[in-house]
């Protein structure tokens, strides 16, 4: 299991501002392919666990 920081930017609905937020979610990744700051694409699948419903489709660029 790895966790996958997802993060965007919103607009704040009564001020105006924008705000940098993430998303941590838990991915399964069979291969163990995927290391420390590599950017990678992912789908929803069925639950593999209590909180794991994601899998690693491929690593889109390593780490440097």
């Amino acid at each position: 299991m790895n966790k996958v920081v997802v993060p965007f930017t919103f607009k704040h609905p009564k001020y105006g501002k924008y705000l940098n937020r993430k998303t941590v979610l838990h991915v399964h990744d069979e291969a163990n392919e995927s290391k420390l700051g590599d950017t990678v694409e992912i789908a929803p699948c069925r639950p593999l666990s209590k909180t794991k419903s994601w899998k690693i489709l491929r690593v889109v660029s390593k780490a440097l």
